[in-house]
């Protein structure tokens, strides 16, 4: 049986080295020149320190170097494909893919040796990783699904606050995940409805159809994490 605490610990730190220790014009450099980035060796350094100090076992450092190095790979060769719409989810399911087979063969072929021991259950490690989820990667999965639905941006930045849909899709994912996770689930109704008459009003149709699809996307991802949680 897998390990699904060291699981859920990987995954969160894929997210923090993926997601919040890279920004997010070095990740455009990296899967533009692959292995000749000059972020790409930065970024795979910080893989394994995220993966080795997260796991709390100084034998896993194996497997964190297993999966800094595929991680490496991974995104050198991520240019190649990179023109499909497909590879944001590609490149993600390989990551994730090899983060359970490393821990698979560290659950059958390493003795553990915990730095210290972790007091946190599988579900409170899940809830920290929904969250983490819900800031940052949520905003990177929405934009990637609407460009595979070949629904393109129609954001004015003359008339908008730089980056306020960004933060404001942050918030309501809060919100909504913290509603759900409290079983308040007729507070995530009033949410809705309250975005959608303020959209309403918007006489830019496009516009409004637009941002509705990415709100919807957005309660979804925070509802299904939330429902996801709930049902552990």
């Amino acid at each position: 049986m897998l390990n699904t605490e060291l699981i859920v610990l990987q995954i969160i730190a894929h997210t923090l080295s993926d997601y919040f220790f890279q920004s997010d014009a070095s990740a455009k450099e990296k899967n533009k020149n692959g292995f000749k980035s000059k972020f790409i060796i930065k970024h795979t350094i910080i893989t394994f320190a995220c993966s080795w100090i997260l796991s709390f076992d100084i034998n896993f450092v194996f497997c964190s170097l297993g999966i800094a190095i595929s991680h490496f790979v991974i995104d050198g060769l991520k240019k190649y494909f990179n023109t499909k719409r497909h590879s944001f989810f590609i490149d993600q399911i390989l990551h994730l893919l090899l983060i359970v087979l490393f821990v698979w063969l560290y659950d059958n072929y390493f003795v553990s040796n915990k730095i210290v021991a972790i007091s946190m259950s599988t579900k409170t490690l899940l809830i920290v990783l929904s969250y983490l989820i819900c800031i940052k990667p949520a905003n990177i999965f929405i934009r990637e699904t609407l460009i595979i639905a070949k629904i393109e941006s129609i954001s004015n930045t003359t008339t908008e606050l730089k980056n306020a849909g960004k933060l404001i899709g942050i918030l309501e994912r809060i919100l909504v995940l913290t509603f759900v996770l409290l079983g308040k689930l007729e507070v995530i109704g009033f949410l809705i409805a309250a975005k959608s008459i303020l959209r309403y009003k918007d006489t830019n149709t496009i516009k409004t159809e637009y941002v509705l699809i990415g709100t919807m996307l957005s309660f979804a991802i925070a509802m299904a994490l939330g429902i996801l949680i709930e049902k552990i």
